[in-house]
């Protein structure tokens, strides 16, 4: 596995921290890492499993995402209830156990401040907004199209759409 040590050049004028240090102007280093065929391998496999599970577990079911817009069902937030949960108790885990990645390196989760909020409501209501109209968010995208619904790669086309437009507009938006 090699790594290289590459320079960040255009960092958000507004950006305060990063990564805990204070940030000052000029550039961040970032380590990029080469990812050997093993890992690839690994991840790739591991991907395929968590798209069987999120088909057989119905969470990408355009239905089963309607049901829970309209209040209709419990089956989604019992989901993303227990996905939450699990979460918690991993990163506390992780944090309090001093757990390390596959490869040896520390696992820092950094803070984040919450300020107004205002941004994360935003946020969430089109990334909510999207998800109600389309009956998929972006990461069932890629499992229901292996799961062969070949229309869904329209909304894969909209979902770089939308990324594209993020880059282009991320410097006017509050983060």
């Amino acid at each position: 596995m090699s790594s290289a040590t590459s320079e960040l050049t255009q960092v958000p004028p507004d950006c305060e921290e990063i990564g805990g240090t204070p940030y000052s102007g000029g550039s961040v280093k970032v380590e990029l890492r080469t990812l050997s065929a093993a890992d690839a391998s690994i991840y790739l496999v591991l991907g395929i499993l968590f798209g069987v599970v999120l088909i057989k577990s119905e969470v990408v079911s355009w239905f089963r995402i309607q049901e829970m817009f309209r209040f209709q069902a419990f089956h989604m937030y019992g989901v993303i209830g227990s996905a939450v949960v699990v979460g918690m108790i991993s990163l506390q885990l992780i944090k309090r156990l001093g757990l390390r990645t596959i490869h040896g390196e520390t696992i820092e989760v950094a803070s984040k401040p919450l300020g107004r909020g205002v941004s994360y409501v935003a946020g969430g209501l089109i990334f909510g907004i999207g998800w109600g109209l389309l009956g998929a968010c972006p990461g069932p995208i890629y499992a229901l199209f292996g799961a062969g619904v070949s229309v869904i790669v329209v909304s894969f086309v909209a979902a770089l759409a939308g990324a594209w437009t993020y880059g282009l507009t991320k410097r006017f938006l509050p983060h």
